[in-house]
């Protein structure tokens, strides 16, 4: 059973990434404010007394499904709004930006001492990079971010993403090897 603090501990230790994910899968920084801010809430409400071993698969379970609600959430009302723009003549366009290097700066809030040479061709390689993810299938791409970047095992991913461990490492091959390709073509090698 976790005491407060140590749930606290928790979800402090984990909200950063969480986030970063969160923009990084809807792309959209006040959504993925209050995806993360759901699933920690509904950790608390329903999970405190809960072992903290149990805490990380619990939370990467209920993040994923707070992501996946707000998807459905917006197809709804993109569809009600497509529906009622056709009455009103009305577009209704998104520009969201997303910036990954604004996720991979450091915690002091700077990208180190690099030369702006450095800088300029990093930033470069990364946003093709942020490319070629964001063109993976849905769930490739969340393959491949809990595997690699939230540092998942198998288990813990198939367990996130409600699949077999099979389905996890399929869609993580095919993740790794369109990237390699995508990559290789644009010139950047591993």
């Amino acid at each position: 059973m976790a005491t407060d603090k140590e749930l606290s501990d928790f979800l402090v230790s984990v909200e950063k990434r969480a986030f970063k994910r969160t923009v990084y899968t809807v792309r959209d920084e006040d959504a993925a404010l209050d995806i993360v801010q759901d699933a920690m809430i509904r950790l608390a409400e329903k999970y405190a007394t809960r072992p903290v071993a149990e805490f990380p698969m619990l939370f990467q379970r209920i993040l994923s499904n707070a992501t996946m609600d707000w998807f459905r959430r917006r197809k709804v009302r993109q569809a009600v709004e497509q529906n009622m723009s056709d009455f009103e003549g009305a577009d209704s366009g998104d520009g969201t930006d997303f910036d990954l290097l604004e996720m991979l700066e450091t915690v002091e809030g700077s990208l180190g001492a690099e030369s702006a040479a450095d800088t300029v061709g990093r930033e470069q390689i990364l946003l093709k990079i942020e490319q070629e993810v964001a063109q993976l299938p849905t769930r490739q791409r969340e393959a491949f971010l809990l595997r690699y970047w939230e540092e998942l095992d198998v288990a813990e991913t198939a367990s996130v993403m409600g699949c077999s461990e099979g389905s996890v490492k399929t869609h993580c091959s095919r993740a790794v090897h369109a990237l390699a390709k995508s990559l290789k073509a644009k010139g950047i090698a591993p």
